[in-house]
């Protein structure tokens, strides 16, 4: 199977694009690298032993997308792409409408006009709002998320729905994942944020390394187990596979599906801290700020429908991340080059 993949270029991107050849399909990779570097075309080389196809285009350029779609024949596509920061979506919500639903739109109408039937959607768990229980379940409802990031993911899910309802032969799978971390085991790839991290593992990792001083970690009063919020943390590896298994998923004609890929297990800040200087020998220095806009207390998955329909598992647990994402980082101190 040839996959277009968006995004093939950024952190969860480049990971699936391994997972696909590993499983025997070819990978067409389109990234305007606003969140990526090209340097990973190179990785990714030297992983697969071949060099994927790759354009540098921003998929909300209909017509430079177009010409991809001209040039390539694919029979997938996994969408990535899109702007992804919850805090910095806060401060530009406009950018992030702008660029993510373009980007979606622009896809679902040359899919449509290029005849390409399944579509793999990178959604977030996000899209459940502030959790009204967890873990969280496919059949829970879609709240207003709390930060136009997410608001994006809740409106291209609607319009993929949307889409499907009217064009029976188009399958869709959404995908709503939470937080990903670690690395390939190679040391090649991994989490290589631009500026001051975002999310958590990147600036642990930094931090241990001497990059940053100590971590701030914001919130230590929320209602959990120790005040730190709480997160499931799922393997990028992991959660590459999961893709991949929803590809053949698709390939029986679905219509449309949803599954959570996670752990099936929250972890709190802390947690994660202590898991990483216990599996790396380090220790994690850090202060605590006040809570940032748009978080959620607590936020993890059930995953046993991804499971029953698609074979798929979580394999690895936070330990195993920790100590891949700190082997990236000690590789690539300054980041991919």
């Amino acid at each position: 199977m040839r996959v277009l993949v968006t995004g093939g270029l950024g952190f969860i991107g480049s990971e699936t694009v391994c997972a696909l050849y590993e499983a025997g399909h070819e990978a067409v990779i389109v990234d305007d690298l606003v969140n990526s570097k090209i340097a990973v075309l190179d990785r990714l080389e030297t992983i697969i032993g071949k060099r994927p196809a790759c354009y540098i285009v921003d998929c909300c350029d209909l017509k430079a997308f177009r010409e991809v779609f001209q040039k390539e024949k694919v029979d997938a596509v996994i969408h990535f792409a899109g702007l992804k920061a919850v805090g910095e979506s806060v401060e530009k919500p406009i950018e992030y409408y702008a660029n993510n639903l373009t980007s979606a739109t622009n896809l679902l109408l040359l899919m449509k006009e290029f005849g390409v039937h399944n579509i793999v959607f990178s959604s977030s768990a996000t899209v459940y709002g502030i959790p009204q229980r967890v873990p969280l379940k496919e059949d829970d409802p879609v709240m207003s998320a709390t930060n136009p990031y997410g608001e994006t993911k809740v409106m291209i899910e609607r319009i993929i729905e949307d889409a499907c309802a009217a064009d029976k032969s188009l399958n869709a799978a959404l995908l709503r994942y939470f937080n990903p971390i670690g690395g390939h085991a190679s040391g090649l790839l991994g989490e290589d944020p631009n500026g001051i991290p975002n999310n958590l593992m990147p600036y642990i990792t930094q931090v241990a390394i001497g990059k940053r001083p100590y971590l701030n970690i914001y919130g230590n009063d929320y209602p959990t187990v120790d005040g730190t919020g709480v997160r499931d943390y799922i393997h990028v590896v992991d959660l590459a596979e999961g893709h991949v298994a929803t590809l053949a998923k698709l390939a029986q004609n679905p219509g449309l599906c949803i599954y959570n890929l996670g752990t099936g297990k929250g972890s709190s800040v802390l947690e994660m801290v202590h898991a990483f200087e216990e599996v790396n020998g380090v220790k994690i220095p850090y202060k605590f700020q006040p809570r940032r806009a748009g978080d959620v207390t607590e936020n993890f998955a059930n995953c046993d429908k991804a499971e029953k329909e698609l074979g798929w598992k979580a394999k690895r647990d936070i330990k195993d991340a920790c100590r891949d994402a700190y082997y990236f980082q000690q590789k690539n101190p300054n980041g991919i080059e």
